[in-house]
């Protein structure tokens, strides 16, 4: 009998430090969590903090919740500016928003916010990169705009692109501060800086677009990278 009642005192002992173990783990990692809320599911999305496990997911959520975006670029201390709505039936765009200061040419593009959301984000790579391979900041990067009433391709039937409301964006070239030009359709095949820098910035965009299209996807993205935010069940698209 004593040994019967050792043995569960013992049990009990262990499970009480299991416990004890669990519940100290648990309040490490919330305050963890609470000093890296860029890996916190949990956490309000804000595009100052550095790019965590979280992410993604939020940008992702923003897709369907312009409200909450807008709200995100306002944390953020993000300049943007919403305009009315606008267009008819399947282009008819409820979700237009200009980021002001981004160094878009030939015009601000007017995009969904969860577009301008990712771009922000992604200008902070594209500068990150241009001063690793050229040792210079982008001063402009020119766009082939964002929206364009149109269905895949320039078809008559078939699925509405994603530019129909608004919801991407086709990047052209950048203008560097020291005077130097980078093309996608100049050079994306060669094999110096400017084509490291092309590719590196493809990739990161795929961090925060829904789908990236590059020159390596078809002959139709030759002059351009594209990028857009369509919701899609099995992740996203990076080409």
């Amino acid at each position: 009998m004593k040994v019967s009642r050792h043995l569960g005192h013992f049990r009990l002992d262990r499970l009480m430090l299991m416990a004890l173990i669990l519940l100290g783990l648990l309040i490490a990692g919330r305050a963890w969590l609470a000093e890296n809320p860029q890996h916190d599911p949990w956490a309000p999305l804000n595009l100052d903090d550095p790019p965590g496990w979280a992410t993604q997911r939020k940008l992702a959520a923003l897709r369907s919740d312009p409200v909450e975006c807008r709200a995100v670029l306002e944390r953020s201390n993000v300049a943007f500016k919403a305009l009315p709505a606008a267009g008819e039936g399947e282009c008819h765009r409820t979700d237009r928003t200009v980021l002001v200061d981004a160094p878009f040419a030939p015009t601000p593009p007017d995009a969904t916010c969860a577009v301008g959301a990712a771009l922000e984000l992604w200008l902070r790579d594209v500068q990150a990169a241009a001063e690793l391979n050229f040792q210079s900041r982008v001063a402009r990067i020119d766009h082939f705009g964002t929206y364009n009433c149109r269905r895949l391709y320039g078809r008559d039937t078939g699925p509405w692109s994603e530019h129909a409301t608004g919801n991407a964006i086709d990047v052209a070239a950048f203008a560097l501060e020291d005077g130097r030009r980078v093309s996608v359709v100049g050079d994306w095949s060669g094999t110096g800086p400017k084509a490291v820098f092309l590719r590196q910035i493809r990739d990161r965009a795929c961090s925060v677009f829904g789908t990236v299209l590059s020159p390596d996807y078809n002959a139709a993205h030759a002059d351009h990278l594209h990028f857009d935010q369509e919701a899609r069940g099995f992740g996203g698209v990076c080409r």
